[in-house]
């Protein structure tokens, strides 16, 4: 039992290591580490995309519910969702409207997840 802990021991530096900011191949784009502050440009694109979410909410929702629109355009834009991605994030925002309207910050959440 002993050597079972004192080899997971000596493995937990490596694996601390492959879990630190920025070092994950498999990172999200659109989020930062949350270990880290927040830089001037992550606050700067958050704040654009809750404008262009919640300062057009019920445009944004008709959009959503009408397949696309303007609002939601905006949004995409200010949220840097690459234009080949839009048609799928349609569908999917149009299948998760329920949520959205409930809760206008994990529609501002997801449009970070799906941005650049």
């Amino acid at each position: 039992m002993r050597p079972l802990i004192l080899a997971l021991l000596a493995a937990l530096p490596a694996t601390l290591s492959a879990c630190a900011p920025g070092t994950s191949p498999n990172a999200l784009p659109g989020l930062r580490p949350t270990l880290l502050p927040a830089q001037a440009q992550d606050n700067a694109r958050r704040g654009a995309v809750e404008l262009a979410v919640k300062g057009a909410f019920e445009p944004v929702m008709s959009d959503i519910a009408a397949g696309g629109g303007p609002a939601l355009e905006r949004a995409f834009d200010a949220a840097g969702v690459p234009a080949a991605d839009r048609p799928a994030r349609r569908l999917q925002l149009s299948g998760d409207l329920e949520l959205y309207e409930a809760n206008p910050g994990a529609l501002v959440t997801s449009l970070l997840l799906w941005g650049r």
